[in-house]
């Protein structure tokens, strides 16, 4: 016998940058700006993001393409990664995305492996981390946990072993 079960996704669309806290701006902006370091010569599709620790240090990434495209690397896990590099300990409080040049109005949310890498993060952290999804000074998407994006993901206790 088969039970339903339903999913409801939690989340705020704010209609600009301009009202949101200067310091959610400021996350936005450092995201736009790590876009201009993308490497994506073959999509032309540049994304930039820009992680803020608990402790307040901000740590940008960008996507680097490869014309062996598995071996590219999104925006997310690229500031991800340099964030635990650097701070290993360190907990992401905030995290925002930004595409400047996307086709239409809607905000560019992260790709499949993205939020599984992100609601690893938050495993490992012990909490939720913020998402902002914008288009430049246009609509930004707002949820309060990666796993809002992912709420079937895989995890440690599916490989019948806890990380170290």
């Amino acid at each position: 016998m088969a039970n339903t079960r339903k999913i409801a996704l939690h989340y705020l669309q704010h209609s600009s940058w301009s009202v949101l806290p200067a310091e959610d701006r400021e996350l936005l902006e450092l995201a736009a700006k790590a876009a201009r370091n993308a490497y994506a010569p073959y999509s032309k599709f540049k994304v930039g993001a820009a992680i803020r620790m608990e402790s307040g240090e901000i740590i940008p990434g960008s996507n680097q393409e490869n014309a062996s495209f598995p071996a590219g690397i999104c925006a997310e896990r690229t500031a991800l990664h340099a964030a635990m590099t650097v701070l290993p300990k360190g907990e992401v409080e905030s995290i925002a995305i930004v595409v400047p040049q996307v086709k239409g109005s809607k905000p560019v949310t992260p790709c499949g492996i993205c939020r599984q890498a992100l609601v690893e993060q938050e495993r490992r952290q012990k909490g939720p981390m913020r998402l902002l999804m914008g288009i430049v000074k246009g609509p930004v998407i707002e949820t309060f946990s990666a796993e809002t994006l992912l709420p079937l993901s895989f995890d440690s206790s599916q490989l019948g072993r806890k990380p170290r």
